[in-house]
């Protein structure tokens, strides 16, 4: 046991970096809000949020995902996001016949319609297949975001709209990514309950 980190240097260091990329996120509140907005605007109009990554990316997708289609906080409809992530089928035809760089491009071309807002999540931003969802979305005209590292990487120059976790540590991004989109889910739930509450207000008069 004598050779096992030391806890201030592995916990305590941990955590001060986590708060520190935490806290420096209120900066980026007007950014979250045109975000949350451009998806709430699809949800009500019908369209629909997908989600991209590899990796810790992909887990995190498919989490923010079942959120918006199951529930956050509220009770309320399902509402209409998908995670490209999930059908190992296709994820391994696209990959065999095509390249791994194209998985979810292919799929955004498959299921991606005008008013969609398409999210890819890369904590470097370099992910060719992220960038190529993302191009894919515009190329249709669809809203593409972005979820990356300090920097941004290629995705946030092809992105829309690009929240930048401020740390170069994949683990600080990602903690920084599911706030965020826990964040984004939050707002969207509540707007689309206000909006179909008024909605139904105005119907029943």
């Amino acid at each position: 046991m004598s050779d096992s980190p030391n806890i201030s240097t592995v916990f305590d260091q941990a955590i001060a970096e986590h708060l520190r990329v935490i806290e420096a996120l209120s900066v980026q509140q007007p950014l979250l809000w045109q975000i949350a907005v451009i998806m709430t605007d699809a949800i009500v109009a019908g369209r629909k949020v997908l989600w991209c990554g590899n990796g810790g990316s992909a887990a995190d997708a498919q989490h923010l995902a079942a959120e918006l289609v199951g529930r956050f906080r509220r009770e309320r409809r399902g509402l209409a996001s998908l995670a490209l992530t999930t059908n190992t089928s296709i994820l391994t035809a696209i990959g065999n016949d095509y390249g791994y760089e194209h998985v979810f491009r292919r799929q955004v071309e498959a299921l991606c319609v005008p008013g969609d807002v398409v999210v890819g999540i890369s904590t470097s931003g370099n992910s060719p297949n992220v960038c190529g969802a993302l191009k894919a979305a515009q190329d249709i005209g669809a809203s593409a975001v972005a979820f990356t590292g300090a920097g941004g990487g290629a995705a946030a120059s092809v992105a829309d709209f690009a929240l930048c976790i401020p740390s170069n540590d994949t683990a600080r991004i990602q903690e920084g990514h599911i706030l965020c989109g826990h964040m984004l889910c939050d707002w969207i739930e509540q707007s689309v309950c206000e909006h179909e509450a008024a909605k139904t207000e105005v119907l029943s008069r």
